[in-house]
């Protein structure tokens, strides 16, 4: 596997415009998003409000635990 450089997540609105969550649903390159986009449809028509990709490009390593 190649090193991450970029992440894209499936979320939606929570409690208003300026409040999302993940609906975790996450992958770091398109062939896995694709594959989870039925998944996140099924979340929309579940929760009856509408899912986002976002793509995240700015890498920082944070902590290394272990």
């Amino acid at each position: 596997m190649p090193k991450i450089t970029e992440m894209f997540a499936f979320i939606c609105e929570d409690k208003g415009p300026n409040d999302e969550r993940v609906v975790a649903l996450v992958g770091a390159d398109m062939a896995r998003v694709n594959s989870l986009k039925s998944y996140a449809l099924d979340i929309a028509k579940k929760t009856g409000k509408k899912v986002k990709l976002i793509h995240f490009t700015n890498r920082e390593d944070l902590e290394e635990i272990g």
